[in-house]
């Protein structure tokens, strides 16, 4: 496991967990972040990441990121 942050920019990756604050879970799983779910890095300026997940772009910011293993 690593954390989404580490992942190569175009490669599909398994969400494996979800760390954090319970708010910061359920904020990441609302998003779309749940166990199980493919996501893929986009781009990544200044640590912060342009993802897509379930056909979505989303912005997260480094720290949050980093609590997404995959």
């Amino acid at each position: 496991m690593m954390p989404l942050t580490m992942a190569k920019e175009g490669e599909e990756n398994i969400i494996k967990k979800v760390g954090g604050k319970e708010d910061t879970r359920r904020f990441l799983e609302n998003l779309g972040f749940v166990i199980g779910s493919s996501v893929t890095v986009i781009s990544q300026i200044g640590g912060n990441l342009i993802v897509n997940i379930k056909d979505s772009r989303i912005a997260i910011g480094k720290d949050m990121a980093n609590r997404i293993m995959i």
